[in-house]
């Protein structure tokens, strides 16, 4: 009786131990989003202020804000959509001929750090006449989100009964119909679970961005960085600017948080 009370007190402090140091800069950025910018810097911190929206109004009407919403929205669904239609056939690949070899290339790609790719990216796009341009940054965010599809399908697909399809091939479908019609339904929470961490990874990216893209095509992740500048740094611009761009991030995870569990857990049965 003793063991289980402490263990409902311990436990949950255990928990908060754990969140509160990751809540804190979220919930310090949100703070900061509503205040002034002598409120930010103010010492000690304020917790307790009149909050206000003029941050908001300076990312949208002095940022261009519009702009690079259409922007990162356009390279994020084009980039996730393309990623979806080559990674679902070669994790499908991976995972019934068991290429191994070809997994573990995809897994090198992933791990190698994104800048190693940028100097030749730079190189080939501005000799093609690209830069600037939203092929080159939907084939640059591809780098990002592609791998992302094929581990997490991959390790799900591995964990569907080869019996389903052979199945529907005794039936007279073919391996492609089995493949659209048996395994894709089934793998839909996989699907939903590589769709959601392939976008945000692709919608926070601000790499490419910085250095592929200029005025026309710039995403959301530059509006932060325009607010610093060598005198300052507009502290309540960074933070709203930031709140904006992680908001869609958020209400994705949290409408898809279910399906992206349950993805994550099967599809670590085998893989």
């Amino acid at each position: 009786m003793r063991k289980s009370l402490r263990f409902r007190i311990g436990f949950p402090l255990l928990v908060l131990a754990i969140i509160l140091p990751m809540l804190f800069p979220f919930v310090w950025m949100l703070l900061s989003a509503f205040k002034t910018q002598v409120d930010i810097i103010s010492w000690p911190p304020k917790f307790f202020f009149s909050p206000t929206l003029l941050n908001f109004r300076k990312v949208i009407s002095e940022q261009n804000f519009m702009l690079y919403l259409k922007n990162s929205s356009i390279v994020a669904f084009c980039a996730v959509a393309f990623s979806l239609a080559l990674g679902l056939p070669a994790a499908y690949s991976i995972a019934r001929f068991q290429q191994k070899k070809l997994s573990v290339l995809i897994l090198i790609a992933r791990l190698m750090p994104g800048i190693s790719f940028l100097m030749p990216w730079y190189i080939i796009f501005s000799r093609l006449g690209l830069m600037d341009s939203y092929i080159a940054l939907i084939l640059s965010h591809m780098l990002i989100a592609l791998p992302v599809v094929v581990w997490v399908m991959s390790a799900y697909f591995e964990s569907i009964p080869r019996e389903m399809e052979e199945s529907a091939m005794v039936d007279g479908a073919t391996l492609q119909r089995a493949f659209m019609t048996i395994i894709i339904p089934l793998s839909v929470p996989g699907v939903v679970t590589a769709t959601t961490l392939s976008f945000i990874f692709s919608w926070n990216n601000f790499m490419f961005s910085q250095v592929l893209s200029m005025q026309k095509t710039r995403t959301l992740p530059i509006a932060v960085y325009n607010f610093m500048s060598y005198a300052e740094v507009d502290w309540g611009g960074v933070m709203a600017a930031a709140v904006a761009i992680m908001a869609p991030a958020i209400i994705l995870t949290m409408v898809f948080q279910k399906y992206v569990v349950k993805g994550l857990t099967m599809g670590a049965v085998k893989g």
